[in-house]
């Protein structure tokens, strides 16, 4: 479990471990004293119902499946973590949640408990549907996405995409000429006809309900088969291949921008309280340059003066914006967790109350229930995302006057770069004073604008 500080901690239950000890004397020092016969007893007694044991037996299944669940975050940092920036600590909070208690609370079940329960013996064992509903968890998805990493197979991927739609993805995203665009439509139309037709028979048959598996031999000759009937080319069960795990990579990609918004980054306006600016980011007109020069001071001026006005607005609507969704949404479950969130940003932005504090203040377990509660990475990757769409139409807008038509189209790509990272700045300087905010006296511009919001409220 982890303790009121975000950190593992490891807590002995002594009732469970006299329970185990009993219940296993017998085994302990023979052969035959292995994991799967520990699960299958220690399943049996926990489905005895009347049986007296039967919440200790649970008690060691879910000690057993946060263990697994600590391994399954220490694997996906060993595989993805150097890559992608994260440690299995930062995992953890999403996923290992269980309190040690007996019974089940009545306001909250954790994931250990949601892994047993929808857990079926003689479908999988405990230790594999433990790391596959781990590696499902939808808001440890999320943070994974917002580092960039998609967890899902690239075989899954082709699944789910139509020939159609690689028109766009590879044309207009990844600038892949009309040939090689069609060249892909038809091999993913191939592999269609034979990988996704025999997935969606063995999953009619009830067959099979793991997840992908890279193509058989005997699947991708017939992929190749395919192929050379359609076309006077040559293929190779390698080259096919190859080429199938290349349109997948090109739609990860895609993907993973869609769902976070990762836009290429450019530098911007230098940051507003310094002397560089914007249009000095951006070369001057009368040397094949976008905007106009920074020789004319007034112009200079007027387009700053505009552009910090709209992105205080956009900032402003932004928050409002992200604030309404997540108590739309939150009120559908519970109108009671509605109040709460609005309460958790006001003490933990405004009053800059520890997470733990917090939790005592509104009657939570402990800072796992505020973190799941606020969300705060999602919630300033939301309101980011807001900022840009908001912003980016409305600095387009006003460079127009600042910028011939015929130059537009190229400025409204640099602008949507440049916006980009100046909106990151804004994030990431709340990011930092979040992860050590009663250390830090100065309050971040998101934290100022945002206290604003809530006090209006």
């Amino acid at each position: 479990m982890l303790n009121s500080t975000g950190k593992r901690q490891i807590r002995e239950i002594e009732g469970a471990k006299i329970f185990f000890t009993e219940t296993f004397a017998d085994w302990i020092n023979t052969n035959n004293f292995s994991d799967v016969f520990i699960q299958k007893r220690l399943l049996e007694l926990w489905q005895n119902n009347s049986s007296p044991s039967n919440l200790l037996a649970q008690r060691c299944l879910l000690c057993w499946i946060s263990w697994q669940i600590e391994q399954v975050c220490f694997s996906l940092e060993q595989q993805f973590g150097h890559f992608h920036g994260f440690t299995h600590s930062d995992l953890l909070p999403y996923v290992l949640d269980d309190d040690g208690n007996l019974q089940t609370s009545a306001n909250y079940q954790c994931w250990s408990r949601e892994i047993l329960a929808t857990f079926e013996p003689d479908k999988s064992s405990l230790t594999t549907w433990t790391s596959r509903k781990v590696r499902q968890h939808r808001e440890l998805n999320k943070y994974l996405l917002e580092c960039g990493l998609y967890l899902v197979s690239d075989w899954a991927i082709l699944n789910d995409t139509k020939p159609q739609q690689l028109a766009k993805i590879l044309g207009e995203f990844h600038s892949l000429t009309d040939l090689e665009i069609r060249q892909a439509q038809n091999l993913l139309s191939a592999y269609h006809k034979i990988y996704r037709a025999e997935r969606f028979r063995q999953r009619a048959n009830s067959q099979s309900k793991s997840k992908c598996q890279s193509p058989t031999t005997q699947q991708l000759q017939e992929i190749v088969e395919i192929l050379q009937a359609e076309s006077v080319s040559k293929f190779s069960i390698i080259s096919v291949l190859q080429s199938l795990q290349t349109i997948a990579n090109y739609l990860r990609e895609y993907r993973i921008h869609v769902r976070i918004a990762a836009l290429p980054t450019v530098s911007l306006d230098a940051e507003l309280h310094e002397n560089s600016t914007f249009l000095e980011m951006i070369p001057a007109s009368n040397s094949e340059n976008l905007l106009i020069s920074t020789d004319d001071d007034n112009e200079t001026e007027a387009f700053l003066k505009m552009y910090r006005n709209q992105f205080l607005n956009c900032l402003d609507n932004a928050l409002n914006t992200v604030v309404d969704l997540r108590m739309k949404k939150l009120q559908k479950k519970d109108i009671n967790k509605a109040k709460q969130f609005l309460i958790g940003l006001q003490l933990f932005h405004c009053q800059r109350l520890s997470m733990g504090k917090i939790a005592q203040q509104l009657g939570l377990r402990a800072q796992d229930a505020v973190a799941r509660l606020l969300k705060l990475k999602e919630f300033r990757a939301d309101v980011r995302q807001e900022i840009l769409v908001k912003l980016q139409a409305q600095v387009i807008e006003l460079a127009q006057k600042f910028s011939t038509p015929t130059k537009l189209k190229k400025l409204e790509s640099q602008i949507t770069e440049l916006l980009d990272e100046q909106i990151n700045r804004i994030i990431s300087e709340a990011e930092v004073e979040a992860a050590s905010i009663q250390n830090n006296a100065d309050m971040s511009y998101f934290s100022q604008r945002l206290c604003q919001k809530l006090g209006n409220r």
